[in-house]
This record gives structure tokens, C-alpha cells and sequence, in this order.
């Protein structure tokens, strides 16, 4: 994710609902940076959810092994 926050920015154009637009710049808010900062969330929850997705077996077999057998070292822990 970092990567993407070091990056340049680049104009494009986006279709907007006008009431909303209106009233965001009524508002003084920034449309460019509260578009920047919404589609940044969207791209880190969606790579969250594929990460999530394509690692859902290995999860799924590391809880069932810490279910049958406890956490690694856990005789060990003082707390």
C-alpha cells in the first residue's frame, strides 16, 4: 500500500451525481482528495479480501491444526 501513496497523480475524468456534487462543493469539500482517499480504501479492502481469499485454505488448515493441537510453544507460555 505503500506504494501507492508515493505515487504521482494523474487527472482524470469521472461522472458525479450533480445534487451530490453541488453540495460537496457548497460544503468546501475536496472532490479530488475525497475521491482519492475513498477509491484508496476500496483498492486496500479489495486487496484484503483477495489476499483473504486466495490464502482461505491455508487459514482454514492452520486453525484446525491450532484446534487439535494448541499454539506452537504454548507449555511454555507464562500468561
Amino acid at each position: 500500500m505503500q506504494a501507492l501513496a508515493n505515487t504521482t497523480k494523474k487527472a482524470t475524468n469521472i461522472t458525479l451525481s450533480s445534487d451530490v456534487l453541488t453540495e460537496a462543493r457548497a460544503l468546501g469539500i475536496n472532490i479530488s482528495q475525497s475521491c482519492d482517499q475513498f477509491l484508496r480504501e476500496l483498492v486496500r479492502n479489495e486487496r484484503e479480501r483477495r489476499w483473504q481469499q486466495d490464502n482461505a485454505d491455508f487459514i482454514a488448515a492452520y486453525n484446525q491444526t491450532v484446534a487439535d493441537e494448541g499454539l506452537p510453544l504454548d507449555s511454555w507460555r507464562s500468561f
